[in-house]
């Protein structure tokens, strides 16, 4: 299989690039990354001396770049990573999640259209469902009430991909999957953040009260769905991935404070970010029982394997918050 991975640098898109490459069926993947703040080239240096292994710079709402590399490489199937995901950063400028997830989404499925790419997957998120009240746990067909741009650029590009599977008959799946963790994680989400601000002995900012309630899921176990979809998923279906541990923000932020022996005066609480949703839930059943898939890492295993990496990585760290990991693109990937 000849597999076209977008947003291939970034944390979950490199965990799967990794993991697809050490299956024996992928005779061929392509990585297209625009290369913005968050990709980053050095989590995949163990797949570099890999002849099936390219990389294309390119960003996915450029049509002719997009065009060219559907020529260059007749992928067989698309997982489709490649988002401006920080939901901040969507609130403070929406105009790039706009471009990039909606625009970027169409180009995308408009080259798989004309080539005739034979699968694509379309990776989304639980956030698409808005607060979810308890005892409620979102399925499939929960409605859709997206809070922030964010939310609202994957919900619109959900919809635009599966429109493709009932206008043009393409074979498209969705899957959305809940909040992620592990190793390689860009230090601005709240596991990763708080990990790394407290091995520095640094503030570990809160929002609110610190009671949003979202569902945690370890990288590798998310990439093993989603290639369990690409093989099994059918057509026209959402398919939910979580990882069955829902847990308040505070108490995930107490337990790396344990984990990294630091105490609990180190957390600040700050204003909370507007339209935060209280509480993410979703369920998995369809998934396990249509491709038989199941998370296998626990959370506390999870995250003390996440902990010990960053207290492990220090100079990863220092070289994504300094910016110096871009010098990693020039010395290895710009002239191949």
């Amino acid at each position: 299989m000849k597999l076209l991975v977008t947003g291939g640098a970034g944390f979950i898109g490199s965990a799967f690039v990794r993991q697809a490459l050490t299956g024996g069926d992928v005779t061929a993947l392509c990585n297209v990354d625009a290369l913005t703040y968050a990709g980053n080239l050095e989590n995949l240096a163990s797949v570099l001396p890999d002849p099936r292994y390219r990389f294309e710079r390119a960003d996915i709402a450029d049509a002719a770049a997009i065009e060219n590399i559907f020529v260059s490489f007749a992928p067989d199937a698309v997982v489709h990573f490649a988002a401006e995901s920080h939901v901040d950063r969507s609130i403070l400028s929406p105009e790039p999640v706009i471009r990039t997830n909606l625009n970027g989404t169409f180009t995308l499925l408009e080259a798989a259209r004309r080539h005739k790419t034979e699968r694509f997957v379309h990776v989304s998120t639980d956030e698409v469902y808005g607060s979810i009240d308890e005892p409620h746990d979102a399925d499939e067909g929960y409605p859709l009430k997206a809070s922030s741009p964010y939310s609202a650029s994957k919900a619109g590009s959900d919809l635009l991909a599966l429109s493709y599977v009932t206008t043009y008959k393409m074979n498209v799946s969705v899957t959305r999957a809940s909040n992620n963790y592990g190793p390689y994680q860009f230090p601005e989400k709240l596991i990763p953040l708080m990990i790394a601000n407290a091995l520095e002995g640094k503030s570990l900012p809160v929002y609110g009260d610190g009671m949003q309630i979202r569902d945690w899921l370890y990288v590798d176990d998310h990439c093993a769905a989603i290639d369990a979809v690409l093989r099994h998923g059918r057509a026209g279906e959402v398919y939910n991935i979580g990882g069955s541990r829902a847990l308040p923000n505070i108490e995930v932020v107490k337990r790396i404070l344990a984990a990294t022996g630091r105490g609990e005066d180190l957390i600040t609480y700050v204003k909370d970010r507007p339209g935060h949703d209280r509480r993410y839930a979703i369920t998995s059943e369809k998934v396990e029982a249509e491709t038989g898939w199941k998370p296998r890492v626990e959370f506390e295993n999870g995250l003390a394997r996440t902990v010990a990496w960053y207290r492990d990585n220090p100079q990863w760290i220092a070289s994504v918050r300094s910016g110096a990991y871009r010098d990693f693109y020039e010395k290895n990937y710009s002239n191949r």
